[in-house]
């Protein structure tokens, strides 16, 4: 069965490291993609940018 799993957060580092956790407890094989994203948003009335990083893992759960 095919299943999938997504991650997003605020920070690259932190992005890198949850996937890296997830993908360790997956064998190999069983991974068929991961996609990758990063989405901007800019309020300019306070001048603030928010970064959302995220990605989704596709792989086979048996």
């Amino acid at each position: 069965m095919m299943q999938v799993k997504l991650f997003d957060f605020e920070h690259e580092e932190d992005l890198e490291e949850a996937l890296n956790d997830f993908l360790a407890t997956l064998q190999e094989e069983k991974i068929v993609e991961v996609k990758y994203q990063v989405a901007v948003a800019d309020n300019s009335k306070t001048f603030d940018t928010v970064f959302c990083f995220s990605a989704m893992v596709v792989y086979r759960s048996s």
